[in-house]
């Protein structure tokens, strides 16, 4: 039974395990993402994301803290600058894990460990792009403030529109 086995070990002592995982911090604040193994990403991610919870308070206290755990001058001053000001308005859940697959040599199972905000694929190009497109599934589209559900008086005019939108481009 493992009652009150909260850490996983990975298979090493305490010593090597926070040296590992204080290496493996300092490179994903350091390369934004990293790819390892899944064990060691969802070990990492219970490791750094208290840390960058203290980072959004910029103390001389919080940074020798933050210091403490990483053992890296420039892992802190990233983490402190550019990390800090990107993630102030979030809550948590600063990191994502995305399953690769099998590695070749030993069937490890990868995974890529990237902090969230400094991707541009899922970041703030989707949600503009949300915004701007706004459909619903309804067949007579979204409705106006006080227009009835039969009047197709607009739907002509709003076909047009692409049409001349389309060869000024």
């Amino acid at each position: 039974m493992r009652h009150g086995d909260k850490i996983k070990n990975l298979g090493r002592t305490a010593s090597h395990r926070s040296a590992l995982l204080s290496n493996l911090a300092g490179q994903l604040i350091t390369h934004k993402r990293i790819v390892t193994t899944l064990a060691k990403a969802k070990a990492l991610r219970t490791f750094i994301e208290p840390l960058i919870t203290k980072a959004k308070e910029n103390t001389t206290h919080q940074r020798r803290v933050v210091f403490s755990y990483l053992q890296d001058k420039e892992a802190v001053h990233e983490l402190f600058g550019t990390v800090a000001e990107k993630i102030a308005g979030r809550p948590g859940g600063y990191t994502r894990i995305i399953k690769l697959g099998m590695r070749s040599g030993d069937a490890a199972e990868t995974a890529l460990i990237e902090l969230v905000d400094f991707n541009d694929i899922y970041g703030k190009g989707k949600g503009e792009a949300k915004e701007a497109g706004k459909r619903t599934r309804r067949a007579g589209g979204k409705k106006k403030a006080g227009e009835k559900a039969g009047a197709d008086s607009t739907a002509p005019a709003e076909k047009s529109e692409p049409k001349e939108e389309k060869p000024a481009e």
